[in-house]
């Protein structure tokens, strides 16, 4: 029954043309051997760094830290949601008081 079989797409598989994976695993080689005899400073985990990433990569992130625009404080959701809650009584009961 050929005619109900879906057939799976061809796996991607990309190999890069001008790395030369040989000379990289040398150079990292290298550079944890220098870091354990002090000649590099060793690397250091820094989780701002990672937090800094996070928002240069996306476009909306980055343009609302630009602005300086705050998001909802809780206060503001709080009366929000209170409004909400009041105007759904409203359309089940059908009267405005609570």
């Amino acid at each position: 029954m050929g005619m109900f079989t879906m057939r799976k797409p061809r796996g991607y598989h990309h190999e890069y043309i001008y790395v030369d994976e040989r000379k990289e695993k040398l150079q990292k080689i290298e550079d944890t051997a220098k870091r354990e005899l002090g000649m590099l400073p060793p690397k250091e985990f820094d989780p701002e760094d990672i937090r800094g990433k996070f928002v240069e990569g996306t476009t909306y992130l980055k343009r609302r830290k630009e602005s300086g625009r705050k998001p909802l404080s809780y206060g503001a959701m709080f009366v929000a949601i209170v409004v909400l809650l009041y105007i759904l009584h409203y359309l089940i009961t059908g009267e405005f008081t609570l």
